[in-house]
């Protein structure tokens, strides 16, 4: 199976449009999509659709924000219900939580002279509600602040610099209740990002996340070395969790892997789309 389970449209802070992708994972011969874009499911149906049109396998998807012991986490779900009220409603509440931290950001960028990053970042977004901090890297790099989006990150947008705000993101144990209940599979993306050093480390975080339901986390990924995929099918394998693979792709210019760049997963682990029956949710 060649699969990539993590993708973002215009729906949250991906460049691209859903019918962009299927057409990109089309022509790279994938077997099986899904867009997951940060709290929103808006362009699955668009995804379903294209994909059908051009002979790729799509499943719904979404990227919830959460966090753990202080620790911002993003819990990917995967294989979702078409519709499911809890977490429409639950997304729904996050993205209004997205759209005021889009206008205390913008503040804070104002202070240190950056004037109009609201109305800069808002043009790169489909809905005030839908502003992520990409939108504002993307802004500063139009203006000359920045040289890419990587940059704005180390300049501005992480924690004590000028434009980061912390944000109360749900819980790991709701995020994963919330996929759970849309009949989805709870995904622990892209592991190794996380600092923990100072909250128990990777261990503490897999056992509260298998304890709250959670069952694959994403061992291929951009974020994620040769190294580190060897590291995380063994934590697959001694958490007995599933094993997914994404690009996280967002755009052809910011992203580190293009759609579909991606091996298969070792065959030491047992992927996420084991049990799914892919021809009645797909």
């Amino acid at each position: 199976m060649l699969a990539d389970l993590h993708l973002h449209t215009l729906a949250s802070d991906g460049a691209w449009t859903a019918q962009e992708l299927v057409l990109a994972a089309a022509a790279r011969g994938l077997n099986l999509i899904s867009v997951t874009d940060h709290d929103s499911v808006d362009a699955n149906d668009e995804a379903l659709h294209y994909g059908e049109l051009h002979g790729v396998g799509v499943v719904r998807g979404t990227e919830l924000s959460a966090q753990w012991r202080g620790v911002s986490v993003h819990i990917v779900g995967l294989n979702l219900h078409a519709q499911c009220p809890p977490l429409d409603a639950a997304l729904v509440e996050v993205r209004e939580m997205r759209r005021i931290r889009a206008l205390q950001i913008a503040d804070a960028l104002s202070q240190v002279g950056i004037a109009g990053a609201y109305y800069g970042a808002r043009k790169y977004a489909s809905a005030d509600d839908r502003i992520a901090r990409t939108h504002f890297a993307r802004y500063l790099v139009e203006t000359g602040h920045c040289s890419h989006t990587a940059e704005v990150f180390t300049r501005y947008m992480k924690p004590g610099k000028p434009g980061y705000v912390p944000t109360e993101w749900m819980s790991i144990e709701r995020a994963v209740g919330l996929i759970c209940d849309a009949g989805g599979t709870a995904v622990l993306a892209h592991p190794a990002r996380y600092d923990l050093q100072w909250h128990g480390g990777i261990e503490a975080l897999l056992r509260a996340f298998v304890d709250a339901g959670g069952r694959a986390i994403e061992v291929i990924c951009a974020a994620h070395s040769p190294a580190d995929w060897s590291v995380y099918a063994a934590y697959c394998r001694r958490f007995d969790l599933r094993a997914s693979l994404g690009t996280d792709f967002h755009s052809p210019r910011e992203s580190r892997l293009a759609v579909g760049d991606l091996p298969k997963l070792p065959s030491s682990v047992t992927p996420v789309w084991h049990d799914w029956s892919l021809s009645t949710r797909a």
